[in-house]
């Protein structure tokens, strides 16, 4: 008969339980970042198989983490008692009724997502063929009200788009021949009112002034994650970066019409050589160099090397000023933009050659498609070649009663065809890519 042993038993540290939920946090970082060093290993791997199971695993954490993100939000709707909820716009409604039909949901379904009743969404359905002051979306009689065709299309840029602010929206719209002022947009995204603009900050010292394209060119240097972020909760792993924890990324603009020169992904923090070899092929691929290249004061740029190379080209170097806001502001934006407009919006990639392809499909829609604000709802291809813009083209007048002479939303044109003209929205995506919208607007038979 065997004797029965006592489980040897580890003696616990004293208020261990005090520091539970901080190792938690810990724990997951540490998690994240051994992730992201195997998955950076097995990117590389020779074997396709190994390739795809990185890719597929990447996508299986975005899903879950995404759903979590969902469940938590849902789990504060739930305590808020039903009669006390916001509730769904007409066109949220209607958008709920289509991925209804996309999902094929029952009612029960439906509005266990929705957080509604079965019998709210029946309410729906029985108005959707109605017409009079009881229909889904009604519709008035001013003259200068747009119809409910011109709501619904700005609703499903916005939700096909989420990135584009009313102002954006309004440019590309107005690209497409449809003027709406960025307030009527505000109003119909029911979006709160745009904030407040820093004012500028007084340029110290020499101050350049771009009169032409290619008098005034920016280059900066940022890095961007491939997990997500950069945080970690202790060192040493607060410390690398460089693949495959981040690419480092170096822009060159235009700033007379905002064009992206060109722009490369690196490994690691690129030296000033490598630097002056990527300005380099530009100025080749551009068979033109600046008159002046604005940078900061970082090590690849501040040094007697990079100082002569442009001599050397009769390229004037400017530096902005250490610790003033404003100084490269332009440059700045524009990483931001590519930061919010891209990098963010996807999942960015362990491989270059993948990484690199993305940059330049947001780069090609950038110049060609991305209205900018600065230059009058212009793209920068436009006002770098000069081109007529498509926001001075004839545009639709979708309001029936609207005489033809009364002004409309910036930049006044004059309209093409009748007053009334019923139109489609179509929205493609460069070269595929869901967060880089090509919009037009075609007349309806």
């Amino acid at each position: 008969m065997t004797s029965r042993r006592n489980p040897t038993r580890i003696p616990l540290p004293a208020c261990w339980s005090h520091h539970t939920t901080s190792a938690m946090l810990h724990v997951i970082s540490l998690a994240q970042f051994a992730l992201n060093h195997a998955r950076g290993w097995a990117v590389n791997s020779p074997i396709a198989r190994v390739r795809l199971k990185v890719e597929n695993d990447r996508l299986e954490q975005n899903i879950a983490l995404m759903n979590e993100e969902i469940r938590i939000k849902d789990a504060r709707m739930e305590r808020i008692d039903s009669h006390r909820r916001p509730h769904y716009a007409p066109t949220e409604r209607m958008a709920i009724l289509e991925l209804r039909a996309a999902r094929a949901w029952s009612a029960r379904q439906t509005a266990d997502v929705f957080q509604v009743t079965a019998a709210t969404l029946a309410s729906w359905m029985k108005r959707l063929d109605e017409h009079g002051p009881d229909e889904l979306v009604q519709i008035r009689e001013p003259v200068n009200k747009f119809p409910d065709f011109v709501r619904y299309a700005v609703q499903r840029l916005k939700t096909l788009c989420p990135r584009l602010g009313k102002v954006k929206v309004a440019e590309i719209l107005c690209r497409a021949g449809l003027h709406l002022g960025s307030t009527t947009v505000g109003r119909i995204l029911r979006e709160p009112p745009a904030p407040t603009k820093r004012p500028a900050s007084v340029a110290i010292g020499r101050v350049v002034t771009a009169k032409r394209p290619n008098h005034v060119w920016h280059i900066d240097l940022t890095a961007v994650p491939t997990g997500g972020g950069f945080w970690t909760p202790r060192l040493p792993f607060a410390l690398p970066q460089s693949w495959p924890f981040c690419w480092w990324l170096v822009v060159i603009i235009d700033h007379y019409s905002r064009r992206a020169m060109g722009i490369a992904a690196f490994s690691k923090p690129p030296t000033s050589s490598t630097i002056r070899t990527f300005i380099g092929r530009i100025i080749n691929e551009s068979s033109v160099a600046p008159t002046y290249l604005i940078c900061d004061k970082g090590r690849q740029f501040w040094c007697d090397v990079f100082k002569r190379w442009c001599r050397g080209k009769s390229i004037r170097v400017r530096f902005g000023a250490v610790g003033k806001h404003g100084s490269i502001a332009v440059v700045e934006r524009f990483i931001r933009t590519v930061k919010d407009e891209a990098t963010r919006r996807i999942l960015v990639s362990y491989r270059k050659e993948a990484f690199c392809k993305e940059l330049t499909s947001y780069l090609a829609w950038y110049n060609e498609y991305r209205p900018h604000t600065t230059l009058d709802g212009k793209t920068p291809n436009e006002a770098y070649f000069r081109l007529r813009p498509n926001n001075r083209r004839p545009r639709i007048e979708p309001r029936e009663r609207w005489p033809r002479r009364a002004p409309c939303a910036e930049p006044a044109t004059l309209i093409a065809g009748q007053p009334g003209d019923r139109f489609t929205l179509d929205v493609n995506f460069q070269d595929g890519r869901r967060h880089l919208p090509i919009v037009s607007l075609k007349r309806a038979a």
